[in-house]
């Protein structure tokens, strides 16, 4: 049965993931404005925006170092409000020589927090002894969706004004969040697994790190290609292409919102295993759609399938790490940004020469190796792995 401090954790953690689904959406959707804003072309803002995913992979690892020692809440408390900051900043920048030590700045700050509150989230799952981890990430998503709702509500006022109002609440929700976090001696439940100087074997975790890639190739590909998809490929209206994009958002959701139940049921292999197979059909179904409608329900089974995986890597992760080090989630964390710099590249390399139908064929068959790596998920503790 939890304590009232395992419910105070808790609802500290559902801030903090709260927190970085706004901010770091605050960012993602004024992309088109920046690049008005500063005059960029194509290729000049794809090679500004890898920054964000190099520098958060630079992030997440020393964020596994530094847990290890001093534990994820100071990690969250000093990196999470450097993250709005860096949003406000990127908004008042007036020149990219200016916008792009702010744009590193956001990266290394954003994966050291990715990286921190599933450290959290792990913490949480284990003191209460049931998964909660798909809870947490229903949570970014919401934040997400209010920033865009956001964005789109104050469309017309000046940039850093829309950018830096929404920061105001997320620094105000990491203070409040951050009092109430899981300690370092909270986070260790059990004296195994590996030792405080953050030793940790790479052999039981390479399962959830490739899925963990796999999965952000898929996501990369929907991301960055899906209005170029619905325009070129199925020939969509202004008023239609969104809706690819928005039913795979809402899938993903949706599966979210259920799906510590699923796994509670069924056992997170399963759930893995089934989550590959839809995600498969739904790239199946994008590479094949003959018509609109049947490619946007193609986009929505890709969210479908692919929304566990995330939340069940870390889970995972956390259980071949039962010191709580946090080193094993940095580092499947890590596989994130991996996944989405080579989807990003590979689809668009693909799409440039032969199609963009084929170049989906790239995350279809990524999606089915996750099936392959399911049982991964449920992996014996780190003890026993060596």
């Amino acid at each position: 049965m939890p304590s009232a401090r395992d419910r105070q954790a808790r609802v500290a953690t559902y801030v903090v993931y709260a927190v970085q689904g706004l901010s770091f959406a605050s960012l993602l959707i004024q992309v088109a404005n920046l690049q008005a804003k500063h005059r960029l072309d194509e290729g000049s803002l794809t090679m500004l925006l890898l920054v964000v995913p190099v520098f958060a992979g630079v992030g997440s690892v020393a964020a596994g170092a530094f847990a290890a020692r001093y534990g994820s809440k100071l990690l969250l408390r000093v990196a999470q409000p450097v993250v709005a900051v860096a949003v406000v900043l990127a908004g008042l920048a007036p020149n990219v020589p200016l916008l792009l030590p702010v744009l590193l700045l956001f990266g290394v700050a954003v994966g050291a927090v990715d990286a921190g509150m599933n450290m959290q989230g792990v913490a949480v799952e284990r003191r209460y002894g049931v998964e909660v981890l798909n809870g947490f990430h229903c949570v970014w998503s919401v934040f997400s969706l209010a920033a865009a709702l956001w964005a789109s509500a104050a469309a017309g006022l000046p940039l850093p004004v829309i950018m830096a109002l929404p920061m105001v609440f997320a620094v105000a929700g990491s203070l409040y969040a951050g009092r109430d976090l899981c300690t370092r001696e909270e986070e260790k439940v059990e004296a195994a697994g590996a030792a405080a100087t953050g030793r940790f074997p790479w052999r039981p975790i390479i399962p959830l790190c490739l899925a963990m890639g796999f999965l952000y190739v898929g996501d990369a590909a929907v991301s960055n290609f899906n209005t170029v998809f619905m325009k070129d490929v199925l020939a969509a209206s202004p008023a239609v292409i969104p809706l690819a994009y928005a039913a795979y958002q809402a899938t993903t959701l949706a599966v979210r919102l259920g799906g510590d139940f699923a796994v509670r049921r069924y056992g997170p292999a399963v759930i893995v295993r089934i989550g590959g197979v839809i995600a498969t059909v739904g790239f199946l179904g994008v590479v094949l759609a003959p018509t609109q409608p049947l490619g946007i329900v193609a986009f929505g089974l890709t969210g479908v399938g692919l929304a566990v995986v995330a939340p069940q890597s870390f889970s995972a992760a956390g259980k071949l790490d039962p010191a709580g080090t946090g080193v094993a989630i940095a580092r499947v964390n890590l596989f994130n940004y991996v996944g989405f710099i080579v989807g990003a590249a590979l689809v668009g390399g693909i799409a440039d020469a032969a199609d963009m139908r084929v170049a989906f064929a790239a995350p279809l068959v990524l999606a089915a190796a996750i099936i392959a790596l399911a049982p991964g998920f449920e992996p014996k503790r780190a003890s026993a792995a060596r």
